[in-house]
């Protein structure tokens, strides 16, 4: 895979990940908001992994990858914090 490649991937999954935050909040209702998070969740899920593959076929240096990897866990983090917190709200339909 050359780093055009990997490069455009990386950016697809992380574009995604705010983009579905958005789109979930502007439906107005929560069960799409959570669905939507979810949906980021997912993608944060697959640019983690695209970052674990990346460094460990040598793409990036290791201390890169941990670098990405603590901002991919704290974005995680956050996400199913606020998931957690919406799931446990009365539902807005």
């Amino acid at each position: 895979m050359n780093n055009t490649i990997s490069h455009r991937k990386y950016e697809r999954a992380a574009v995604s990940i705010p983009s579905n935050i958005a789109e979930g909040y502007g439906r107005k209702t929560t069960p799409d908001y959570i669905r939507s998070l979810y949906i980021s969740y997912g993608s944060t899920c697959e640019l983690e992994t695209q970052i674990m593959l990346s460094g460990d076929l040598g793409y990036i240096s290791g201390e890169i990858m941990t670098k990405l990897q603590e901002d991919i866990r704290e974005v995680e983090r956050m996400l199913k914090a606020l998931i957690k917190s919406l799931e446990n709200k009365p539902l807005n339909p």
